[in-house]
């Protein structure tokens, strides 16, 4: 398991680009939710997430 969590960049059965963010403990925390046509929007689409959790607020309902 890693060290600390890692994003998972990865083709799908559709041959799609996706990502996943494991955490340590092997569980996946979150993931693209859509497929991506080229490497680099999946690329794209990890560094929106690591620029905007930052900001993120919770809402409860």
């Amino acid at each position: 398991m890693p060290a600390k969590p890692v994003f998972e960049l990865y083709r799908d059965s559709a041959s799609e680009w996706r990502w996943r963010l494991v955490a340590t403990n092997g569980n996946i925390i979150a993931d693209s939710g859509e497929g991506y046509s080229s490497k680099q929007g999946a690329k794209r689409g990890i560094e929106s997430v690591k620029r905007s959790v930052p900001e993120a607020e919770i809402r409860e309902e």
